[in-house]
């Protein structure tokens, strides 16, 4: 099976690296071409457009960071719609608009090309380890042909319904994990000020009701101040915006998830954008 991958950002390069090892055949696009480089010496191809390595390919992957940006690699000028061919599935497995994703995917379906949303869960470790959580809307024929590519780099994956119902499950998703880290920040900073080991304390409180992924994983980088990305501060933000797009759409409110958007706003705001999403502390280390 021939795959075009387009997005080799902190989870696409591991993704694609890990469809390599499965034996499938690769050619990728990124827009700052010596992200590509490592992937060449992996053994894939190395296209100059999203045409190009969408060009002979059953199946195109994308995995970029905003609404727009996925607009631009499927439809742009240069774009997957020049190059791919009916019959072949576009899986784009970036966090984007729901509404934009459903508009996508009929524009692919005038092309006689399926289109399945495919976002992950599992940040840089999870890419790395081919264990990521895989949830996937559109058709299921297509979902079908394509389990195998998504069981090379996922543990978990789940066809949820139609088009669009991937990405809103990202969201739902997003709104457990923001709201986790959050609280996990707050319990480190009361286990902080209370004079406990906080080595012990992580520990203690991992294996009880409590514990989390987030307090697991996250909580000890905290405590280490090591507030490297495995998912950046401002990549949540977007989605949190998402978020609040599909819950205004919906007339509903979310009263727990507001809040815990302006902190993650309010910690873009200040310059912490690029850090992993448990760099929030750094906001309330400042005050």
């Amino acid at each position: 099976m021939k795959i075009g991958f387009i997005g080799l950002g902190i989870m696409g390069r591991p993704m694609a690296l890990n469809l390599l090892k499965a034996g499938f055949e690769l050619t990728v696009y990124n827009r700052t071409a010596s992200k590509c480089e490592t992937l060449r010496e992996a053994g894939a191809d190395v296209a100059s457009s999203p045409a190009e390595a969408a060009r002979g390919a059953d199946a195109v992957i994308t995995i970029v960071s905003n609404t727009c940006d996925v607009e631009e690699v499927l439809l742009g000028p240069q774009g997957v719609h020049q190059g791919i061919a009916s019959g072949a599935v576009v899986i784009d497995m970036s966090t984007i608009s729901p509404i934009a994703t459903e508009q996508f995917a009929r524009r692919f379906e005038e092309l006689g090309v399926s289109m399945l949303d495919a976002p992950v869960s599992g940040g840089d470790t999870g890419a790395q380890a081919g264990t990521l959580s895989i949830m996937v809307g559109g058709p299921a024929e297509a979902f079908q042909r394509c389990l195998p590519v998504f069981q090379a780099m996922g543990k978990t994956i789940t066809h949820i319904g139609p088009s669009g119902h991937g990405q809103k499950t990202k969201l739902v998703n997003q709104v457990l994990g923001a709201g986790t880290c959050m609280a996990m920040v707050d319990a480190v900073r009361l286990m902080q000020k209370s004079g406990l080991d906080c080595d012990k304390a992580i520990q203690a409180l991992a294996g009880g009701a409590a514990g989390s992924w987030q307090w697991s994983n996250l909580a000890p980088r905290v405590v280490a101040e090591d507030f490297a990305p495995g998912f950046m501060i401002k990549l949540l933000s977007k989605d949190l915006r998402l978020v609040e797009e599909l819950a205004r759409s919906l007339n509903l409110e979310l009263p727990i998830q507001q809040e815990t958007a302006q902190c993650f706003f309010k910690a873009e705001a200040s310059g912490l954008g690029d850090l992993g999403t448990q760099g929030v502390y750094r906001l309330f280390e400042k005050k």
